[in-house]
C-alpha cells in the first residue's frame, strides 16, 4: 500500500512545529519539502535531517493548478516505491495537497498531520478584529470571491507579481485605498505587521511563502463596492425590524408594475448604448428580483436560493448540449433542443398547451409573435413576409366592411393588427422594436414638422391638415 504522510511546517520558526509534525520530520524516510525556501529547511539541515524539494518545479510550469497537479502526480510515484512524508507551510490550504486528495489512489493511504498554520501566526500577530475568517492561498484568489463583510487573510503572497495579481482581484471588492494588514516575511526575527493601503501591495520590500495580508471586515457605509449577498442583507435590512416602513408594506402584487417598468427602462438604456446607465437599470432590475424574494421569504414562500437554484437547474438542464450528451452546432439547433425540453419539462402532449404556455402579460405585439412562431413549428405558417402580405389588405378590407355597416371594427382591428405582425416576423423584424422605432420616427418628424412652421411665423393649431401635410411631406423629402 502506498502510504503518504503531509507535514504542516507553519510560518517557519521551528517553535511552531507541533512534537507529532518534528517526530514525522525526524522519522521520515524520505521527507520531501515543497520548497526549501521555507525557514524549516534551514532548520532542517542543522538537525541533520536529509530531504529533497520541488523548487524547480516553480520554474517549469505557467500555471499553479499544472504544478500542483504535477508535484501530487510525483508524490504518488514515489509512494509506490517507498514511504513518502510531504512538509508544506499550510496542509489546510495548499494547492498540492488539495490535489493529493483529489488523485488518491484506492490502494493508498494518506496521513494529513494537524499543525499550526502561517495563517494562525498571522492572525495572532496582526490583531485584526472579526470571526469567521476566510484564509486564502495567494495563488488561488482568482477562483475566490471575497466578502468584504467577512474578514480576509491572503497567505502565501511569494513574490511581487503575486501581490499585484492579489491587488488587482482585491481592489474590485475594497477599493485602492482599503486598509491592508501587512504581515513582512518570517525571515526576518522580529515579524512586525504594518498597516498599508492595498494599492501598495505589491510595492513592499520582500515577499516569500510566508507572507500575508489581512483585511478587517468593512461595514456597509464605508464601502464603495458591492455584491449580490450585500444586496440581500441590504433588504432583509430595509425590510426588518425598524426598518423602511415603505419597503416593509410592499407585497407581490404593489411591486408587479415596477417589475415592468424597470426592465422597460433597461432595456431603453440598451437602445441609448450607454453602458453606465444601463448598468444602473440593470441594478433596478436586481432590485425588484430581491424585492420578491425577500418578502417570499417572510412570508415563508421562497428565498433568494431558490430564485437562484431555479434558474441554474433551468440553466443546466436545458444546455443538454453543454451538460449533457446532445450536440449542437448552430444557434438554430440550440433553440430547437431548448424548446423540445421545455414541452417534456411541462409535459404538453399538443402544440395548443404550447401556444397557451405563452404568458397573457407579455406585451400584446409580443406574445401575438410568440403564438405565431410557436405555431410555425407545426408548418402552420407563410414561407416569407410577401407571401403572408395579402392577409394585411383583406384584414383592412374587413375593418372598412364594419365601419361602413356602422358595427363595431374592434375584432377585426384586432385581426389586423395579428396579420400585421405576421408580415413583420417573418421579414426578420421585432414587432415591438418596429412599432417604437416608426413611433420614434413620427416624433422626430413631428418635432421638425412644427419648428418649420414656427420659423414661418404660423399657428400649428390654427392650420388644416392639407397644410400640415404639406409641411410634413418638406419634412420626409429633407430627411
Amino acid at each position: 500500500m502506498r502510504k503518504l504522510t503531509v507535514v504542516t511546517l507553519g510560518p517557519g520558526n521551528p517553535i511552531y512545529l507541533t512534537r507529532q509534525a518534528e517526530k514525522a520530520l525526524r522519522e521520515a524516510s524520505h521527507l520531501i519539502l515543497r520548497t526549501a525556501r521555507h525557514k524549516t529547511a534551514d532548520w532542517l539541515r542543522e538537525e541533520g535531517v536529509a530531504f529533497r524539494d520541488f523548487d524547480a518545479y516553480y520554474d517549469q510550469f505557467e500555471s499553479f493548478d499544472d504544478m500542483h497537479r504535477a508535484m501530487a502526480e510525483a508524490l504518488w510515484d514515489e509512494a509506490g516505491k517507498h514511504p513518502v512524508t510531504f512538509a508544506v507551510q499550510d496542509a489546510t490550504t495548499d494547492g498540492a495537497v488539495r490535489c493529493l486528495r483529489e488523485t488518491k489512489p484506492e490502494d493508498a493511504e494518506l496521513r494529513v498531520l494537524p499543525g499550526i498554520s502561517a495563517a494562525d501566526v498571522a492572525l495572532a500577530e496582526a490583531g485584526v478584529p472579526g470571526d469567521g475568517w476566510l484564509i486564502v492561498p495567494a495563488s488561488d484568489i482568482a477562483q475566490v470571491t471575497p466578502d468584504p463583510a467577512w474578514p480576509l487573510l491572503v497567505t502565501e503572497i511569494d513574490d511581487r507579481i503575486l501581490a499585484g495579481e492579489v491587488k488587482l482581484r482585491l481592489s474590485a471588492f475594497y477599493g485602492d485605498e482599503a486598509p491592508v494588514m501587512f504581515c513582512p516575511s518570517t525571515a526576518k526575527t522580529a515579524r512586525k505587521p504594518v498597516q498599508i493601503q492595498l494599492c501598495d501591495l505589491d510595492r513592499q520590500p520582500s515577499y516569500d511563502h510566508t507572507v500575508c495580508a489581512a483585511f478587517a471586515p468593512v461595514g456597509m457605509t464605508e464601502r464603495e463596492r458591492f455584491g449580490f449577498e450585500d444586496l440581500v442583507r441590504v433588504m432583509a435590512r430595509l425590510r426588518g425590524e425598524g426598518g423602511c416602513p415603505w419597503d416593509r408594506a410592499q407585497t407581490h402584487q404593489t411591486l408587479r408594475k415596477y417589475l415592468l417598468e424597470e426592465a422597460y427602462e433597461a432595456a431603453g438604456a440598451i437602445d441609448e448604448g450607454d453602458m453606465d446607465h444601463l448598468a444602473d437599470e440593470l441594478g433596478d432590475v436586481l432590485l425588484q428580483i430581491v424585492f420578491h424574494a425577500d418578502i417570499g421569504r417572510v412570508a415563508g414562500e421562497f428565498d433568494i436560493t431558490d430564485v437562484t437554484s431555479a434558474i441554474c437547474r433551468k440553466m443546466i438542464r436545458r444546455h443538454t448540449h453543454i451538460f449533457g450528451a446532445d450536440h449542437c452546432e448552430t444557434a438554430e439547433q440550440v433553440s430547437d433542443n431548448w424548446e423540445r425540453i421545455k414541452r417534456e419539462e411541462r409535459q404538453q402532449k399538443t402544440q395548443t398547451e404550447v401556444l397557451r404556455d405563452v404568458p397573457r402579460a407579455l406585451p400584446s405585439l409580443t406574445r401575438a409573435a410568440k403564438v405565431q412562431k410557436k405555431a410555425a413549428q407545426v408548418g402552420f405558417d407563410w414561407d416569407s413576409a410577401i407571401e403572408a402580405l395579402p392577409k394585411v389588405g383583406e384584414e383592412a378590407g374587413e375593418v372598412r366592411a364594419e365601419i361602413d355597416a356602422g358595427r363595431s371594427p374592434d375584432e377585426e382591428l384586432g385581426d389586423l393588427l395579428f396579420a400585421c405582425v405576421n408580415v413583420v416576423r417573418l421579414a426578420g423584424a421585432d414587432p415591438e422594436e418596429a412599432l417604437n422605432a416608426a413611433t420614434e420616427k413620427f416624433i422626430r418628424r413631428f418635432e421638425a414638422m412644427e419648428k418649420a412652421i414656427v420659423a414661418d411665423r404660423k399657428d400649428l393649431r390654427a392650420m388644416t391638415l392639407p397644410e400640415m401635410d404639406a409641411y410634413w411631406d418638406r419634412v420626409k423629402k429633407d430627411e
